[in-house]
């Protein structure tokens, strides 16, 4: 009788408990009605102590060994780890990597922190950072990135994130640094996002003033106005050293 009451109160918790006493054998303590207060005790403080743990790690995508750290001392972590997963205490980006449930973090998950993490060094860039700073009116469901190893993409509960190759001289130029709610992320600024997704679109070839203008209004539906005010001296830096610097030098002669 205690052991069905046991279950019925504690589901969850009794379950492990049940599990472990299984596994070692001695199931039939439960029968012989022993307390087993002590024990769901000190599993209910695991569990809590855990729960704690990962409300600090708050957004803030991490390592599966961050996890088992925390798990100093429990058996079978990689199993506890498929546990808080299916608990939907934590959300795996890729294998190894997790972010914290925002139900349980209190915190949102950010995109642009998660494509930092997920694949690097890389910032966010080309239609995702176009539509961050508001100079282009559609939405963006896959968030891009610009990345000095080689061209992938990732598929996760959380969205689909996409990569681009860039040449080691050209990357590093026009990064931003954005502060946000207590973390920080890389994003191109408003110049290199444009100059990236230039670069990086097959087949562009934007040889004339008219076919530039074309390509902003109508193509990508840029807003001109900001367009305006962007530095040219970052289009000058990317067409130093990049391939397409017809194409971009082209954008500095429209600013003129």
């Amino acid at each position: 009788m205690y052991f069905w009451t046991f279950f019925a109160t504690n589901s969850e918790i009794s379950k492990e408990i049940a599990k472990d006493c299984i596994e070692k054998d001695i199931f039939f303590l439960f029968l012989c009605n022993i307390s087993l207060s002590s024990r769901h005790n000190s599993i209910y403080k695991k569990v809590m102590d855990i729960d704690r743990e990962l409300e600090q790690l708050g957004n803030v995508p991490f390592g599966a060994d961050v996890l088992k750290s925390m798990m100093q001392g429990t058996k079978a972590p990689d199993k506890k780890l498929t546990y808080l997963e299916n608990q939907g205490k934590i959300i795996r980006l890729k294998k190894g990597m997790y972010v914290v449930a925002p139900d349980k973090s209190r915190k949102e998950i950010s995109t642009s922190l998660v494509a930092n993490h997920l694949y690097g060094p890389s910032y966010v860039s080309c239609h995702t950072a176009l539509r961050y700073w508001g100079l282009i009116p559609e939405r963006v469901y896959a968030i891009q990135s610009m990345t000095i190893k080689r061209s992938s993409t990732f598929l996760n509960s959380i969205g689909r994130f996409e990569y681009i190759h860039a040449s080691e001289d050209y990357y590093p130029i026009g990064i931003r640094i954005i502060p946000e709610n207590g973390i920080t992320y890389l994003i191109a600024s408003p110049e290199k996002a444009l100059c990236d997704l230039i670069v990086t679109t097959s087949y562009l070839n934007l040889r004339y003033k008219q076919e530039i203008i074309q390509y902003l209004e109508e193509d990508i539906r840029l807003d001109m106005d900001e367009f305006a005010k962007m530095d040219a001296s970052v289009f000058n830096t990317c067409a130093g050293v990049s391939k397409k610097h017809v194409m971009i030098n082209n954008l500095v002669n429209l600013l003129k």
